[in-house]
């Protein structure tokens, strides 16, 4: 169960974002945030939806939430109706009491968007080369993968943005350590270092605006208690192989600093010939050079599209 004072601040923190946020992007983002019913779980779940067209569904990443597609999907929603949710335990999501946490979990709930999503598009899900476009960043690009396995006919393509988790192992943190890590996460100094750390020049990029929305989420009733839980779980590792057989793009940036350099290197030898490194960019393409993203994805053939 979902008590539903919780639900009406994960509501209240997004309708408060579209009315103040620093960054005007973000608002206009948040304003656009929709509260679904989703199959087989309780309370409503925050979906972003803006644009026309072909559906494309966006995944964030770890300990963040769906503001950081703000650059990026008014570029795409001139061609797409584009869809980006806060994923299971993330984000402005409602956080039920009992969980469980981990990638099962995050990946269920998206098995249940996208059936929503189908149900929604009902004209492009009656054409027979309905699928839906999928936009990873992060640990979203590894959840992208696992996804498109497991939905191999409903989902089109994919392109991943610097994505994290693809090799390696699951490494379970503990408890005790679980909550430590999470006390540590939610110091200002810490988050203002990471934030500083996901962007390739961060004297100019990271400002008030920015470390504003990079831990605004961290306001959402249950959140360090659901990331704990996360964290014992292992999260998303090791997802790279086999990767999935639809068409799949990556970009990268240049002056990635979250990802350690073996990380990287392992997954750059997974990736082969698919990637395509940018310079002036760090972690977050999609931020750095969000116009440089949508022009990849919308570059492909309209039947690839």
């Amino acid at each position: 169960m979902i008590p539903s004072d919780q639900q009406e601040l994960c509501r209240a923190l997004v309708s408060e974002a579209a009315a103040s946020l620093l960054d005007p992007q973000g608002r206009q983002l948040a304003a656009h945030v929709q509260w679904w019913p989703l199959d087989g779980l309780p309370g409503n779940w925050p979906v972003a939806v803006l644009g026309e067209g072909p559906p494309l569904l966006l995944l964030h990443g770890f300990d963040s939430s769906l503001l950081e597609f703000r650059r990026l999907a008014p570029l795409l929603a001139e061609r797409h109706q584009v869809f980006i949710p806060d994923l299971y335990g993330f984000g402005f999501s409602p956080r039920p009491a009992t969980g469980p946490y981990g990638p099962g979990p995050v990946l269920d709930h998206l098995e249940r968007l996208m059936a929503a999503i189908e149900v929604r598009n009902s004209t492009w899900s009656g054409s027979s080369t309905f699928g839906i476009g999928l936009i990873g960043a992060s640990m979203g690009g590894s959840v992208a993968v696992e996804l498109a396995r497991r939905l191999p006919a409903r989902i089109q393509r994919l392109l991943l943005l610097a994505p994290a988790g693809l090799t390696g192992r699951p490494m379970p943190l503990p408890p005790l350590l679980d909550g430590l890590g999470v006390r540590f996460l939610a110091l200002p100094g810490v988050r203002r270092g990471l934030c500083r750390s996901a962007f390739a020049d961060p004297d100019s990029a990271v400002g008030p605006a920015e470390l504003e929305i990079a831990s605004l989420h961290l306001q959402t009733p249950g959140w360090a208690r659901s990331l704990a839980a996360f964290a014992r779980s292992g999260g998303f590792a090791g997802c790279g192989e086999p990767l999935p057989p639809q068409p799949l793009e990556v970009l990268w940036g240049a002056q990635d600093r979250i990802l350690r350099p073996p990380q990287k290197r392992a997954a750059l030898a997974l990736l082969g010939e698919r990637v395509r490194e940018l310079e002036a960019c760090g972690h977050l393409p999609h931020i750095d050079q969000p116009h440089t993203v949508a022009a990849t994805w919308l570059a492909q053939p309209a039947a690839a599209r």
